[in-house]
């Protein structure tokens, strides 16, 4: 149901339920020499989503400059920023994660020729726990594209699913959040599901198949809401110079290389078929440069699209594939762990000409990283980082820091992994993988969860079960027709519609991204999709995750380093860390151990050594001991005074035996007894009026039998 809210001059509310929650979109308010503009506001989580375009094209592009950037505002969660600056740096992995998670579903729908620059800016303005900032700004970019006079064949909505108590939830509230076991984003048109992206606990196809298809009804209701909006206040579209190949050029050229163009893609080896374009290129260069001045800048594109039509024909018409394999049939798979020296776990996984190597690093919760953000994560103890150096792909570049695409994929992978990693309780450790991408040619995000388990296994986590990752292709004809295909190598990637990446145990999922390049996807086929990967993941897990590694190793690597844990009296943390830290201080130098103490209590210490982690318990559990009335301890003489002497029973604690109490005799003087630095044994009586401990050889003798 669709609520009209007022007007007055440009400025326009309406007002829509989500979920049992307003959502409100003001426009003609603010931005007003955006392109297009509004803020949409759902619970109390404000956004303000802006659209702009440039008047023409930059010249030499051939592709479209779209930029998604999803900007965090700190004032949004009633923080100011840490470090020296206080203000916002750089973008945190989060928002990377939402600005590419948002991208993925607009970007589809944009003309295939436009090549003006479009700028979507997404404001996080104040934040609602119980309302998604990630999903309101979703659906804010599709609003402000949609009124906008930018060409985009939108609408589009996203919906947060999640799975309660065995239940499926729309946009579940913050307290739901923290116990579901299913964390599903989903973009969709009316006809069609344009994105899904998912993290999840071992969720069934079925439940995640139930899921989705709720969530594209959810959807449906959101798109016709901004419909409603555009037919009030959208502008007409704006004309644009094409950036469309000329056809009639294209055909001549193709006809012209076509079977030497299929001869060179006809091989599974990405290096050979590289080798045999570029003297086609050359000649194409040669031939037509006369007849086309230009050819030279605008060849790869046109490579590019002859390679697409004749990679497309043969998935779509004749069934082939370019390294000769069936479309459910994965490429040739190999796994190892234990490669690398002195690292704490490492596996390699290879799978064709794809191949990821991942290392384990073993550290202690202290190492766990600090977020700082606008939800209510503060630190998390499981970190996967994802390099892909120009060498995996035989290009010849320098070194960078990662770019969105690493982070994504390095989120992906982490997140694919969190539903099988043993408690902070089972396994106190902050674990850190790095996946180096050693060789590419498709899918290496899921070659990383591969690898990731493997890693995981070799350092001796205890994983509930191996979790492997595969992805699925689609292609599509114009008179509706469409076939998958399993692991995607690159070509098929480029040239296909849809990779579709599923990770997940035998159970069940653990993740799912879908990227598209059509403008969405049946429920028939995200069936398909869903089945196919099952049946993929379970063939890696089979056939080379557990051949090479059966369960994870019983101990850590002998480079780790050795954790035990205890639990004291929360009163004594003081006791232990000492004034300024000198008792905790002078136990990390005595033992080598690394120690930390948690506000209830837990105390965790870590030594590459176990001897010397057990060396700094020995010393902790002697601090926070506490002596039992009618007890017999075994002490030290630490000084002597007329009235009796001092024991140091345990470390740092210290009691005094009277004269009276030293012997069963009488006592004169107390150096008759006793001597500093005697060993003694005393029973402790507790403590008098004044807080003094009161020890007593005499009583802890064994006494003599009665007569």
């Amino acid at each position: 149901m669709v609520e009209r809210i007022k007007t007055f001059d440009d400025y326009k509310e309406f007002k829509y339920e989500l979920a049992g929650r307003p959502l409100v979109v003001k426009t003609g308010k603010v931005a007003g020499l955006a392109n297009g503009a509004a803020i949409v506001q759902y619970g109390e989580t404000t956004v303000l989503a802006t659209a702009t375009a440039s008047a023409s094209p930059r010249e030499g592009i051939d592709f479209l400059p779209l930029s998604v950037d999803y900007d965090e505002k700190m004032y949004a969660v009633g923080k100011i920023p840490g470090g020296f600056l206080k203000r916002e740096g750089k973008p945190s992995e989060k928002a990377v994660l939402a600005g590419r998670v948002i991208d993925r579903p607009v970007r589809p729908l944009f003309p295939k020729d436009l090549r003006n620059d479009i700028s979507l800016l997404l404001t996080i303005m104040s934040v609602d726990p119980d309302c998604s900032p990630e999903i309101t700004a979703m659906i804010g970019a599709s609003i402000a594209l949609s009124i906008s006079d930018i060409p985009w064949n939108g609408p589009i909505a996203g919906v947060f699913m999640g799975l309660v108590d065995g239940k499926i939830v729309v946009n579940p509230t913050a307290e739901q959040r923290a116990v579901s076991d299913l964390e599903l984003t989903v973009a969709a048109s009316e006809g069609k599901v344009v994105m899904i992206e998912a993290g999840a606990n071992e969720v069934a196809d079925d439940v995640m198949y139930d899921a989705i298809m709720q969530a594209h009804e959810e959807c449906k209701g959101v798109v016709a809401f901004i419909n409603s909006i555009v037919a009030e206040i959208g502008k007409p579209k704006f004309a644009y110079a094409s950036g469309e190949l000329d056809h009639d050029m294209f055909d001549e050229i193709f006809a012209y290389c076509e079977a030497r163009v299929m001869e060179a893609l006809d091989t599974d080896d990405k290096n050979v078929r590289d080798a045999k374009m570029q003297p086609i290129m050359d000649d194409i260069v040669a031939t037509f440069e006369e007849k086309y001045p230009d050819i030279k800048v605008i060849l790869p594109e046109l490579i590019y699209k002859i390679q697409k039509k004749i990679v497309r024909r043969w998935l779509l018409v004749d069934k082939k594939r370019v390294d000769g394999r069936r479309m459910d049939e994965i490429r040739p798979l190999a796994s190892e762990v234990g490669l690398i020296p002195r690292v704490h776990g490492s596996g390699l996984f290879t799978r064709g000409q794809t191949q990821v190597l991942t290392i384990a690093t073993l550290g202690t919760l202290s190492d766990a990283q600090k977020l700082e953000g606008l939800d209510e994560q503060t630190e998390k103890r499981y970190m996967h980082h994802y390099n892909m150096p120009g060498y995996s792909t035989g290009e010849a570049k320098p070194q960078r820091s990662p770019g969105r695409r690493e982070i994504g994929h390095g989120a992906l992978a982490e997140r694919s992994l969190v539903p099988v990693l043993p408690s902070e309780e089972e396994f106190p450790y902050a674990i850190r993988l790095v996946s180096e991408v050693v060789s590419s040619n498709g899918s290496t995000s899921q070659g990383s969860v591969c690898g990731s388990t493997l890693a995981l296994m070799d350092a001796g986590v205890p994983i509930k079960a191996p979790v492997a990752g595969i992805s699925c292709g689609l292609i599509t004809a114009e008179d509706g027709s469409w076939d998958t295909m399993i692991d995607i190598q690159g070509l098929e990637d480029f040239y296909g519609d849809m990779d579709f990446k599923v990770a997940g145990t035998k159970k069940g999922i653990t993740s799912i991204q879908m990227d598209l390049k059509v403008d969405g996807l049946t429920p028939e086929i995200i069936k398909q999709a869903l089945e196919t990967t099952h049946q993929g993941r379970n063939e890696i897990i089979d056939k080379v995750i557990l051949p090479a590694i059966a369960e994870p190793r019983a101990e850590v690597s002998k480079y780790a380093p050795k954790m035990i844990s205890m639990t004291i009296d929360p009163d004594k943390i003081r006791e232990v860390i000492g004034k300024g830290g000198s008792v905790i201080q002078k136990i990390v130098a005595d033992t080598g151990a690394k120690i930390d103490i948690n506000d209830d209590g837990s105390v965790f210490i870590a030594a590459v050594e176990r001897d010397a982690a057990y060396k700094a318990k020995a010393i902790i559990d002697a601090i926070v001991f506490e002596p039992v009335v009618g007890e017999t301890y075994e002490g030290t003489v630490t000084r002597i005074i007329p009235i009796g002497a001092f024991v140091e029973y345990a470390p740092g604690k210290e009691g005094m035996v009277h004269i009276s109490k030293l012997q069963q005799q009488r006592t004169e003087k107390v150096e008759d007894v006793v001597a500093i630095g005697d060993t003694v044994r005393v029973k402790y009586l507790g403590t008098d009026e004044k807080g003094r401990q009161n020890l007593s050889m005499r009583d802890a003798e064994p006494k003599a039998d009665a007569e």
